[in-house]
């Protein structure tokens, strides 16, 4: 059977699966092996082709495919087997005597990942099954199919045909599909940390990433920059990039991939790239992703790998941007990098925030250049080619002192003339440039098109979530209303006065190792009562990287992450819990910071922006689906009265918003 694209080492019909030579079978798995072969896998490879020709004897028709490659996460399913309609994921633990969780866990995440990102796979239904081979025959659950996909099923040596065969009595046959879903397109969207893990492992970002508009887009961008860094290099210019997007559009992952093909540019040691971000909670979580990853890929080969060295590795890679102006600070030398991406470059320090920084903390009296033009002036230590990539946001500031798109374009209009600039036409904007001229870069500006990602890919359930929640928080409630009906079919967004039942939600939603989780605004600090403390921080590695059975992760939804722990990050499914530091009334919005025993009206136009902003970063987190808890007040509380929270409520209500209960929301779980 022939495949466009062959996503496995070996696919047949049932029928030549049965009469094949298991040795024939085994020689092509063999040459679709990624890294040396060893005894125990070939012994497995020959135990699964014995089983799996037992327990489908008696199915007359399907298609079974062998180390079915699941790009998004790197890995590859042992088994998918096609019986009409119905898709079978198959993972084995030959030899294993029980089913353990985390195997449960892996079968039902590939399940989950054709389910919605494979195509042929949209209206399929899908059974994720786990045979350990040696464990008791187990009395599976008549689990029923959420958004097409079952639960997981149980099975040993001797179940899984019986399994198999009440599968294959609920299929339905049509002439033609097997051949359609194995051509069929595959378009993962990745979380930013799955996505630097698979990058950092030597894979294309097309490998990773869908081949939709948005997609495209992302591959149009990298390759405009290595055009223009190679350019540069060839004629020893130096360049600067402004890569502009909309939130979730992929900037980040735009640049970690900039950083992985330039490091492996034709071995060439004289080029070096590097990933800096001041957003400290990210940069900590790619660092540990990273290392964590790469041990355990060596673990699955068999070999040993150190964590310490496995961490610097990783760091050379991502470093935060505060550590690379510090060591900068003290070297005066030319960096050892060449090309440098800097991550939400809008939200580098203005003159009198670094000034007072350098003042207080490096005890640099008369330090007078913003973080911009010094990290610009680095760059140009170097006598002959350099590039500099800055990814802009919008609506992404949230700390005091970011200095804006704008200070990067001053610097380089007041002390590097030579510089040229490539942007694209998208920053030309009073959003960008509230006061910059271009025409002020003189001659030296190139706009391309290329350079600007207008599709938001972080929830691959809906582009239009970013705008809906822009539409929410800066809108009029018709623009808002219009917004998010577009998105309710497919991502599942519901509000409800009770904490409990937001996590009870989340439970029930997730599935394999999706991960969910709490978040509030850094001031929603009349949450205690609720059992949320703002003020307690948390350690972003563990709370976005630890598993469910430690009580400091995200899972156990003891504590909320804040605008600054998630910026850059994502979860699948998340509850927002909203507090009185932004509340709707007839104007608008009021904003309110906490200051001793009461709530204060903030009135500066820049906090008030940020505060916003804050709950625009939370309100964007969620890949899947989401939860909003207003709480109900507290008539003994004047901190935390209905009257503050109750118009927050109806404004949301107004614009269709029902609590879980109102309406079915399995729908939206569907394609």
């Amino acid at each position: 059977m022939s495949m466009g694209l062959s996503r496995a080492s070996y696919i047949a019909d049932f029928s030549t699966f049965r009469s094949a030579d298991a040795n024939s079978i085994l020689g092509a798995l063999a040459q679709g092996q990624v890294g040396e072969l060893n005894a125990a896998q070939r012994d497995a490879w020959l135990q699964q082709i014995s089983i799996l020709k037992d327990a489908i004897s008696e199915i007359v028709e399907g298609v079974i495919c062998f180390e079915f490659v699941i790009p998004r996460i790197g890995k590859r399913a042992d088994n998918i087997l096609l019986i009409g309609d119905q898709v079978v994921v198959v993972e084995f633990k030959v030899g294993a005597s029980g089913y353990e969780a985390a195997d449960k866990k892996q079968v039902v995440d590939y399940a989950l990942d054709l389910k919605n990102f494979h195509l042929g796979s949209h209206s399929s239904e899908i059974t994720p099954v786990l045979v350990a081979t040696r464990a008791p025959l187990i009395a599976n659950e008549d689990l029923p199919s959420y958004g097409g996909v079952f639960g997981a099923q149980l099975a040993n040596r001797a179940s899984l045909a019986p399994l198999l065969a009440r599968v294959a009595a609920r299929a339905h046959v049509v002439a033609g599909q097997h051949e359609e879903w194995l051509h069929s397109g595959y378009r993962p969207t990745p979380t930013i940390v799955e996505a630097s893990q698979v990058l950092f492992r030597g894979h294309q970002v097309s490998e990773i990433t869908h081949s939709e508009a948005g997609a495209d887009n992302l591959g149009a961008t990298t390759a405009a920059l290595s055009r223009i860094i190679d350019t540069a290099r060839a004629t020893g210019q130096k360049v600067i990039c402004l890569v502009s997007g909309v939130p979730g559009a992929g900037k980040t992952l735009a640049g970690l991939n900039l950083v992985c093909q330039r490091r492996r540019i034709d071995g060439d040691q004289q080029e070096h790239a590097v990933f800096l971000s001041g957003n400290g909670p990210l940069v900590k979580v790619l660092q540990e992703a990273l290392a964590r990853d790469e041990v355990a890929q060596a673990r699955a080969r068999n070999a040993i790998a150190s964590k310490s060295a496995a961490h610097r590795k990783a760091v050379s890679f991502i470093q935060n941007i505060h550590h690379f102006r510090d060591d900068n600070l003290v070297d005066k030398a030319a960096p050892i990098e060449r090309v440098v991406v800097f991550d939400e470059a809008q939200r580098a320090w203005d003159l009198s925030q670094t000034s007072k920084f350098m003042q207080q903390k490096r005890g640099q009296s008369g330090f007078a250049m913003s973080e911009p033009a010094f990290l610009i002036g680095v760059m140009n230590r170097h006598a002959s080619w350099a590039v500099v990539v800055c990814l802009v946001g919008g609506g992404q500031e949230i700390n005091t002192g970011e200095a804006g798109l704008e200070e990067w374009l001053r610097a380089l209009r007041d002390s590097y003339p030579e510089w040229i600039v490539h942007l694209p036409s998208q920053l030309v904007k009073a959003d960008y440039l509230p006061t910059f001229d271009l025409a002020e870069l003189g001659p030296r500006v190139f706009q391309d098109p290329a350079l600007h990602l207008g599709v938001s890919l972080r929830s691959f359930r809906s582009e239009r979530l970013s705008g809906a929640m822009a539409a929410l928080l800066t809108g009029s409630g018709l623009d808002a209303r219009r917004e998010l009906a577009a998105v309710l079919p497919q991502f599942p967004i519901f509000i409800t006065r009770s904490v409990g039942i937001a996590k009870s939600w989340l439970r029930d939603r997730a599935r394999g190792n999706e991960r969910f989780g709490l978040l509030a605004s850094s001031g929603a600090k009349r949450l205690k009562p609720l059992g949320i403390n703002m003020g307690v921080p948390l350690d972003p590695c563990v709370w976005f990287l630890n598993g469910d059975d430690d009580v400091r992760s995200s899972f156990y939804l003891e504590d909320a992450g804040s605008e600054f722990d998630v910026q850059g990050l994502e979860l699948d499914w998340a509850a927002v819990v909203w507090d009185g530091d932004l509340i709707h009334n007839v104007n608008g919005w009021l904003y309110r910071a906490f200051k001793g025993t009461r709530w204060q009206s903030i009135r500066d136009t820049d906090n008030q922006r940020f505060r916003l902003n804050a709950y625009r970063v939370l309100l964007t987190r969620a890949r899947q689906g989401m939860i909003i808890v207003v709480p109900e007040g507290d008539p003994n509380d004047p901190t935390r009265s209905a009257s503050m929270y109750d118009p927050t409520w109806d404004y949301l209500r107004s614009l269709g918003l029902c609590e879980p209960a109102a309406q079915k929301d399995s729908v939206a779980m569907n394609h």
